[in-house]
């Protein structure tokens, strides 16, 4: 399959270059309710992590997440659970995206590793400002 380019975008507008990041426009949905989101696309990072307030409003009980998820890093002592997803990047079929739902909005939603990195092929080619995404 033919890998889908994303540019870069600035995270802090008027910063310039020193903001840009791979962010992805991503579509997320559990059960009837889905959202349009921009997510950091992480080669650093463990897990994918949702910030709460995502999760809530695609309708997600905190209290029925029972699998506790311990996160590291500056993310360290924030509780987490894990929360499945569905996830849609551009054209490419949907996909079954495990996170760490933690318990602020004080992070981006991050792709990581598990399982994002699993399910994709990426590629950053950041002296061009651009990435590329395929499935696996």
């Amino acid at each position: 399959m033919t890998p889908v380019r994303f540019p870069y975008v600035e995270r802090t507008p008027g910063q310039g270059r020193t903001s840009l990041a791979p962010l992805l426009p991503l579509r997320l949905s559990l059960g009837s309710q889905s959202l349009s989101v921009l997510a950091l696309v992480d080669s650093g990072a463990s897990l994918n992590v949702l910030p709460l307030g995502i999760g809530l409003q695609l309708g997600a009980q905190w209290d029925q997440q029972t699998v506790e998820v311990p996160l590291a890093g500056t993310l360290s002592g924030i509780p987490a659970r894990g929360l499945l997803l569905t996830g849609t990047v551009a054209s490419f079929s949907p996909t079954q995206l495990v996170f760490a739902w933690a318990a602020s909005d004080q992070m981006p939603i991050i792709l990581g590793q598990t399982n994002f990195f699993a399910e994709f092929d990426i590629c950053f080619f950041r002296d061009r400002s651009i990435f590329e995404i395929r499935p696996k």
